[in-house]
């Protein structure tokens, strides 16, 4: 198959097999964790490709939630085997992280990128006002359980994880419900538009190449990312941080790393549809799937996970669904738009960084 051989291609033969080779000796966390990081960087681009590929052959609308569906799926493995090891804490910051990453970080960047090259960019105001109103449910989401542990503690741990397992069934049915608004009842509104194949010199990779790309990049993000996860405690202690600002900040930054590189790829090519699809619905989704899928697999595993987060997690992702959804009511953007998003991004991130452990 004639579609991926450039240099990106390149660095993933050399990044992949010298992460798993150090994994193998069982060398320096820190040496694999760089590792890993490096290799998960041309997988990214890979997955991009693909996904632009695809979206010529289905529309934006599909397209970026194929490439938000995929691009979760390593966050959702890294999760699951966290939640396994019982790192209840570390799975919930990682969500947390994940939202506040796409929202403000991978949108805000595409915005900025785009911007700087086109100065004005639509977008479909009925997508961005559907996701800034399920953002603000997700939000919600949050809310209700901190709330409740914070007014309502003396009723026990038991009752604050039945609270939480019936609320990851409210924001899986909303999420399922969304599906169908989307994809079957109103997808004239939410198709976009098909793009062609963005590079000249490049022939339109076909609808069964695109997806082998896709499931073939996702495999080894999911792989590379869990080396990386496996290796990041030891690393933030040689680095000097705390786990929270690890699973806030570094885990999103590494999980999203897919999403980060089409988002903006595709943004600089005046496609702000199909990035915004990209990082409101991964954002969609990390709060209305992958989180009550976490919750239900917690049950399985025999460690029940609560969505009870901190104050200030809880305040941030408020803080940053309000940013988000004035920023995208006027359905276009400009470069200061994405400036404005990355700054506030970079303020929590701050802020995360002087929490205590």
């Amino acid at each position: 198959m004639k579609v991926i051989f450039t240099s990106w291609f390149d660095l993933f033969l050399v990044f992949v097999p010298v992460t798993v080779f150090l994994e193998l000796l069982q060398a320096d966390d820190l040496a694999v964790f760089i590792s890993a990081g490096l290799a998960i960087i041309p997988l990214a681009s890979l997955l991009g490709r693909a996904t632009e590929h695809l979206t010529a052959h289905v529309g934006a609308g599909i397209g970026g939630l194929l490439n938000a569906s995929l691009g979760n799926a390593a966050e959702l493995i890294i999760a699951l085997f966290a939640l396994r090891e019982g790192l209840h804490d570390v799975v919930k910051a990682s969500l947390t992280g994940s939202i506040l990453g796409n929202v403000l970080l991978v949108l805000g960047l595409s915005m900025l990128a785009g911007g700087l090259k086109h100065e004005r960019q639509k977008f479909n105001q009925t997508v961005a006002g559907m996701g800034s109103s399920l953002l603000l449910l997700a939000a919600v989401g949050l809310i209700i359980p901190a709330l409740f542990h914070l007014t309502a503690a003396d009723r026990g741990v038991a009752v604050e994880r039945e609270l939480s397992l019936e609320i990851s069934i409210v924001l899986f049915i909303i999420y399922v419900m969304s599906l169908v608004f989307s994809l079957r009842t109103h997808k004239h509104e939410f198709a976009g538009e098909a793009h062609d194949a963005s590079n000249p010199d490049e022939p339109l990779w076909s609808r069964s190449q695109s997806i082998t790309v896709l499931t073939i990049a996702t495999v080894f993000i999911a792989i590379m990312s869990e080396l990386l996860v496996g290796s990041l405690n030891h690393a933030a202690k040689a680095l000097g941080l705390t786990q929270l600002f690890v699973g806030i900040i570094l885990v999103a930054l590494v999980g999203n790393a897919a999403e980060h590189s089409t988002a903006v790829m595709v943004a600089m090519k005046n496609k702000m549809d199909l990035a915004l699809q990209i990082a409101v619905g991964s954002s969609l989704q990390i709060a209305l799937l992958v989180a009550p899928v976490l919750v239900f697999a917690s049950y399985l595993f025999g460690k029940p996970l609560d969505l009870i987060f901190t104050p200030f997690e809880v305040a941030a992702v408020t803080i940053s669904v309000l940013v988000v959804g004035f920023v995208a009511m006027d359905g276009e953007s400009h470069w200061m738009e994405g400036a404005m998003l990355v700054g506030v991004y970079a303020m929590l991130a701050i802020a995360f960084y002087f929490l205590p452990a």
